[in-house]
């Protein structure tokens, strides 16, 4: 009798969450693949800086521990005065103990065009020093909801006070589902 119990007892809750605990599809269909260029320019000197340093650094010459908050603008050319399409915001600190390495932890919102209201989530180690980087694309909004994909970084210029401008490539993986 305790065995026939247990055996139907086992059997019942199988059934009860067999039905609950279904995968998810997303029924989206292959995903739209995305191009994006843009200019990223950090600007840290100077009266109206887009970054702002946080935390001091430790000694050294690499800027370890030092840590900035940042609200970018991102536009089509490398001019600073090229059509803004949108704003980094977020944070990046100086990781490396001997070598400058930065860890970046950013929000790409666009403001502009087709992918106005729309953002990538961008974070990782940037090698600051290196002629291209290469950091993942975690995830997104709108358009670009459940994103991933990578980014590419060049460095265009860097002036006297340090204000650099950087050039992203960034092939973007999303649901088309998503209305792009």
């Amino acid at each position: 009798m305790s065995s026939t119990y247990w055996t139907i007892l086992f059997i019942s809750f199988t059934v009860a969450t067999s039905s609950w605990a279904q995968p998810a599809t997303t029924g989206g269909g292959p995903d739209t693949v995305t191009n994006l260029q843009f200019y990223f320019h950090d600007i840290v000197s100077g009266r109206n800086p887009t970054a702002v340093q946080i935390i001091k650094p430790a000694s050294g010459s690499s800027g370890f521990g030092q840590v900035n908050v940042a609200d970018e603008p991102l536009t089509v050319g490398p001019d600073a005065s090229s059509k803004v399409v949108g704003r980094a915001q977020g944070m990046y600190a100086a990781a490396g103990q001997s070598e400058i390495s930065l860890l970046m932890a950013m929000s790409y919102g666009f403001t502009d065009g087709p992918y106005n209201g729309s953002s990538l989530s961008i974070m990782g180690k940037n090698p600051a020093m290196d002629p291209t980087r290469e950091l993942p694309v975690l995830g997104g909004t709108g358009v670009f909801r459940m994103a991933r994909g990578y980014a590419e970084m060049k460095t265009v210029s860097v002036n006297a006070g340090g204000d650099a401008v950087v050039h992203y490539n960034v092939t973007v993986y999303a649901p088309a589902s998503n209305g792009q």
